[in-house]
């Protein structure tokens, strides 16, 4: 007997390849970072994820419970790799180097790992008070780890250079991270104002004038 007409019409429903917990979940982030390539953090729905996956809303639901932990979860991961790109392009070795040179370069190389990645960096670099309420926490936890890691950096510098004592390191740290973020933020949002030679060349004139131009003895 043949099935009635509108049943054999009717398309089959896609079933979602059968992954292990961590390749599921690695597949829906990757799935959300390329969906936050072509909108804002705010307009990330579960939909266009789930779709952009190739899977059905059950399946994103079963690995993150809102999206809150979706966003959450992917801030976390674009925060570890974005402290792998800049532990690349830190110094290593700060002893007898001009910390003018030292500081300027930090900040250029800041920038510049931003714009090899400008999607990562735009969502690392939002601020708390412009995302939406649910999001907030996660983006202040990212923050915080990359400012934990960049002032290990300037303490190092303050004890082995004479010069740097008695510099609050906190406040040197956040003034250094304001200026990489805000240089960052132009230079990824909008690169034909802000090119990078541009941005390199204010760097190196505002670090000299923060730290008073010391040069070499």
């Amino acid at each position: 007997m043949s099935e009635p007409r509108a049943t054999a019409d009717r398309p089959r429903r896609r079933y979602a390849q059968r992954l292990p917990p961590e390749e599921r979940r690695a597949q829906l982030l990757d799935a959300a970072f390329a969906v936050l390539e072509k909108a804002e953090l705010h307009e990330l729905n579960m939909e266009a994820v789930a779709a952009e996956a190739g899977v059905g809303k059950p399946v994103l639901y079963t690995v993150f419970k809102t999206r809150a932990d979706l966003v959450a979860a992917l801030l976390e991961r674009e925060r570890e790799r974005a402290l792998e790109q800049v532990a690349e392009t830190l110094p290593t070795d700060l002893l007898g180097a001009d910390p003018v040179v030292v500081a300027s370069a930090t900040v250029e190389a800041f920038v510049g790992v931003a714009l090899s990645n400008p999607t990562r960096w735009r969502l690392l670099l939002a601020g708390p008070g412009n995302a939406p309420d649910e999001y907030r926490e996660a983006i202040r936890s990212s923050r915080a780890g990359i400012f934990d890691q960049a002032e290990a950096l300037v303490r190092m510098g303050l004890v082995i250079d004479p010069r740097w004592a008695g510099i609050d390191s906190g406040l040197l740290t956040n003034s250094l991270l304001t200026i990489s973020e805000m240089l960052a933020r132009l230079a990824v949002s909008d690169p034909d104002a802000y090119p990078r030679e541009r941005i390199e060349g204010f760097v190196q004139a505002i670090v000299r004038l923060l730290i008073g131009g010391a040069t070499p003895e």
